[in-house]
């Protein structure tokens, strides 16, 4: 038995993995989907990037967890990445859902294409807060009109300060055991169907390793069955 910690990513909250959860626990595992600070059900808290990893961290603590795979999707896998080198031997595995990584005094905000200025801006014009995407923002990635609108419905604005506080890494991430899951729609143009260079220099290691999805950015809705089982896949490696 091991103990999942499933962290979804921006503006989302811990029901976006209401289809996985049932898969993992009829495998015999403990699961344990989490809501940062500042979404969803905490709507309202004040939450940094620090608050977020403070999130993850105090869910494994408070529970008593051990050999916990860490699950972080999209956003998500800043603070993730950041938690798992932090609750020490009690990581079993830390898998990053077609996700950012983190790297040391770098934001999910530097890390877009343009070093996050779009992004900062739109956080300025919106109080603080990264509005939620319109329904045309899910197109075209494998989910259904329904899924949409649930995703729509059930989205809050995220925290900008999550998005532009930079990471803190104490050692290498390299140095984790790790999984990525890629996704990528089918049809895909070779030059986009490969992960981005930060991801593929870690994948290099021997630490770490590549599943791939046919599906779009949200396979906890897409394909919530077949993402459980890569999750119950990496939970034995």
């Amino acid at each position: 038995m091991v103990n999942f910690v499933l962290v979804a990513g921006a503006r989302l909250g811990a029901w976006a993995w209401d289809e996985v959860v049932p898969h993992l626990r009829a495998a015999g595992h403990g699961v344990h989907p989490l809501t940062l600070s500042g979404l969803a059900d905490k709507r309202g808290v004040p939450a940094g990037q620090a608050t977020h990893v403070q999130d993850v961290v105090a869910e494994v603590e408070r529970r008593d967890l051990r050999d916990v795979v860490l699950v972080g999707h999209s956003y998500s896998g800043i603070p993730v990445g950041q938690a798992a080198e932090r609750i020490g031997d009690r990581l079993a595995r830390v898998v990053f859902v077609d996700s950012s990584v983190p790297a040391d005094g770098e934001s999910f905000a530097s890390g877009r294409p343009d070093g996050g200025a779009a992004l900062e801006a739109s956080i300025a014009a919106n109080g603080g807060f990264w509005p939620v995407a319109p329904a045309a923002h899910f197109d075209g990635e494998g989910l259904t009109d329904e899924q949409i609108a649930r995703l729509v419905r059930g989205s809050t604005p995220h925290p900008g300060a999550t998005l532009t506080e930079p990471a803190v890494l104490a050692g290498p991430l390299a140095g984790l055991p790790a999984t990525y899951v890629l996704c990528v729609m089918p049809g895909t143009e070779p030059d986009d169907a490969g992960p981005d260079e930060d991801v593929a220099e870690l994948l290099n290691g021997e630490h770490w390793r590549l599943a791939r999805m046919d599906t779009g950015h949200w396979p906890m809705l897409s394909q919530p069955r077949e993402l459980a089982q890569i999750l119950l896949d990496a939970a034995v490696e």
